[in-house]
């Protein structure tokens, strides 16, 4: 049989665990109704925050609907260097196609993944490209990012701006290789990694036309 020792320490050690699991549960229903709470405000702050992306590389003038509720969701797909599923915003005028935005990453950067926005026209013209996520050197390949380019009045990202489409395969390269795209001296690796996404992205986007302008508003889609 229990001490009476054995059987208070027993019981201290019973309202001890119902006092932590009171504890937990509190503070889990807390937790849970401040998100639930604060749920609409961030979803509102990244949607604001998306569309200023957005409207960097698509004009506003471009379209009257709500791009980020004209989506496309594709699937994972090696021409646009993404491993998982990504969205496709498309802009329109009085219901008809007129642009699009959609994630393209490049795969080879000199210190990783360059993850980007590039925007097209119905046309399939390059209209703009922004990059959102990469890890190059500080000071020397991170150019890529308007926000870090030294040359705010002329960004090295800006050459994407209205690309002619009139552009062969031999110049979607930096001048460096026979191409049109500018580079840093010392630094080129990562944007050839860049001009290279954005080509393939283009060339995508020319061999999927229907599928990705379609009227019909978000879905998820395969283009194979």
């Amino acid at each position: 049989m229990s001490t009476p020792a054995e059987k208070h320490a027993f019981r201290v050690s019973g309202e001890t665990a119902l006092t932590l699991v009171a504890f937990i549960v509190f503070f889990t229903a807390l937790l849970a109704w401040v998100y639930l709470f604060s749920r609409p405000v961030i979803e509102q702050s990244a949607r604001t925050e998306k569309l200023l992306v957005l409207n960097q590389i698509l004009p506003p003038s471009l379209y009257n609907n709500d791009p980020l509720n004209d989506t496309i969701i594709l699937p994972a797909e090696p021409a646009l260097g993404t491993k998982s599923s990504s969205t496709v915003y498309r802009a329109r005028i009085n219901g008809k196609p007129a642009a699009l935005v959609m994630d393209v990453v490049a795969p080879d950067g000199y210190s990783g993944a360059i993850k980007l926005l590039v925007a097209f026209n119905a046309a399939g013209q390059v209209l703009g490209a922004r990059v959102v996520e990469h890890k190059e050197t500080p000071g020397l390949g991170d150019y890529i990012d308007p926000r870090k380019d030294k040359n705010k009045e002329k960004p090295w990202i800006n050459q994407f701006d209205d690309v002619p489409v009139s552009l062969t395969s031999q110049d979607w390269h930096v001048k460096k290789d026979g191409g049109t795209f500018d580079a840093y001296a010392g630094a080129t690796v990562t944007p050839r990694a860049v001009v290279k996404a954005v080509y393939r992205a283009r060339n995508f986007v020319s061999e999927n036309h229907r599928v990705l302008f379609m009227p019909s508003a978000t879905q998820n889609l395969s283009t194979q």
